[in-house]
Order: structure tokens, then C-alpha cells, then sequence
């Protein structure tokens, strides 16, 4: 049987989920609710437009010579791409047929870590890992969800040695703070695995589609940091010896 997938949409020539320009694949559906979202639309796990492998290919191969040409590939973000952990498995394997760099974007919420993830992760090339907070009751506050999950996702990617650039995105109130940084930075500096750090600006791009859907949006009163509290979080991971870029 042809395994589907739930695509909320793609991006065609993607240039910051991962290296070079990017095939960018928006799963359907997530489990966390952080207040800053901006892809609101995406939580829904029964919406989005069902696809199969091979259509994804079909359009995927046609922007071959544009990904090669800038060592880029495919990103499978979302949403949650692990929701769909074997539909995404599949497609990494067709990817890597075609010599395609696979790129999995997710926020680590995973509640067992099934084989079904463990295969995953054996199809991709490189994991971008969004760590929200590291305060579980501060995590909570942001997205409704415990940390946990997260948290050993994490230890297990280092148990694996798997490629990994982390990402933190700094929000006002919540994760702009030197404590947090301080935590997250103690927490992944034993890994190996990981290259690099992103920090992420907070940005209020996502806004008006939780407007469209009649939902307030919590942080009306919150901006996006300045360069001087972004150099402040930088220089924490840096004091570490981390690679951090923002």
C-alpha cells in the first residue's frame, strides 16, 4: 500500500532550514503550542493535503540542478515532522537514492522513541533542533508542553553522534534572559554531535494568521530582541567554546 503523508505546503528554494537552497517540506500537524508560532495553521493533524512519496519527488527532481549546484537538499520541517515519522522515512529514502542531503527540522517533542524514529534518523543527514526552554516550568508556560520529551530527544541524538545544529529562539520575557542561555549552552556542551548553535530572533511574522483563525495572539506586547540582547545570548555560547551564529 502507498504510504500518504498529511503537507501543509512546500517551499521550493528554501535558504535558511539547512544548507544551501532547500526543498522544504511542511508537515501537517504538532502537538506543541508555543505562543510565538508562525505556523499557526499547521497544528491541525487531520488537516493539510494528503501526498504521496512520489508526487513530493516528482516536483523534488525538477529543482535538482538548483539544490546540487549550492550543496542544499531536502528539509522535512512542519509542524512536527516526526508525527509522520514513517512517511517522512520513506521519503529520506528516496532522497538518498537520488543523492539528496536530508534534513529533518523538529522541535524533539517526541513522546516514544519508537523504532519508526530510530529509522528515521538512520535516512537523514542532519537534524535541526529547535530546544525552547530548558526551565521546564517556563517551557510549559510557552508551549504547553513539558520539556521532557525534548530533552531526551536530545540526549539521544548525542548517544547516536548524529549531525545536529541546534536552534534557540530568543523571545522577550521568556528565553532572552543569560540564566537560560547559560542552561541550555551547560546542557548541550558535552555533545559531540552538535555542530553548531542558531539563535533564532523573535519575529512577529506569524501574527496575523492566528488573527485569521479568530485566536488571540499572546504576545502583542512582545518585540523582537535587539542586536545587543541577541550579542548577549551569543557571547554566553561562545564563552563556552560553542559555535553559535545568529
Amino acid at each position: 500500500m502507498t504510504i500518504k503523508g498529511r503537507v501543509h505546503s512546500v517551499e521550493t528554494c528554501g535558504t535558511v532550514d539547512g544548507p544551501g537552497i532547500r526543498y522544504i517540506v511542511f508537515m501537517q500537524g504538532c502537538l506543541m503550542r508555543c505562543k510565538y508560532c508562525h505556523n499557526r495553521d499547521t497544528w491541525d493533524v487531520d488537516a493539510g493535503q494528503e501526498m504521496t512519496v512520489e508526487e513530493i519527488m516528482t516536483e523534488l527532481l525538477s529543482y535538482r540542478h538548483f539544490i546540487e549546484a549550492s550543496d542544499g537538499g531536502i528539509t522535512a520541517s512542519g509542524g512536527e515532522a516526526t508525527l509522520q515519522a514513517e512517511f517522512v522515512t520513506e521519503l529520506f529514502k528516496a532522497c538518498q537514492k537520488e543523492g539528496i542531503h536530508t534534513c529533518l527540522d523538529t522541535n524533539g517533542f517526541v513522546r516514544h522513541h519508537s523504532d519508526a524514529i530510530e529509522h528515521l534518523l538512520d535516512v537523514t543527514d542532519l537534524v535541526m533542533l529547535d530546544l525552547k526552554q530548558m526551565d521546564d516550568a517556563k517551557h510549559i508556560d510557552l508551549t504547553k508542553v513539558s520539556n521532557r520529551h525534548a530533552k531526551e530527544f536530545a540526549l539521544r541524538l548525542a548517544e547516536r553522534n548524529q549531525k545536529t545544529w541546534l536552534r534557540y529562539v530568543v523571545v522577550g520575557g521568556y528565553t532572552d534572559d543569560v540564566a537560560s542561555a547559560e542552561e541550555l549552552a551547560d546542557f548541550i556542551l558535552p555533545m559531540k554531535n552538535i555542530e553548531r548553535v542558531e539563535l533564532l530572533p523573535y519575529h512577529e511574522l506569524g501574527k496575523h494568521k492566528w488573527e485569521a483563525m479568530g485566536e488571540p495572539y499572546e504576545l502583542t506586547e512582545v518585540h523582537p530582541p535587539s542586536k545587543e540582547t541577541m550579542e548577549t545570548i551569543c557571547d554566553v555560547f561562545k564563552s563556552r567554546g560553542l559555535n553559535v551564529i545568529y
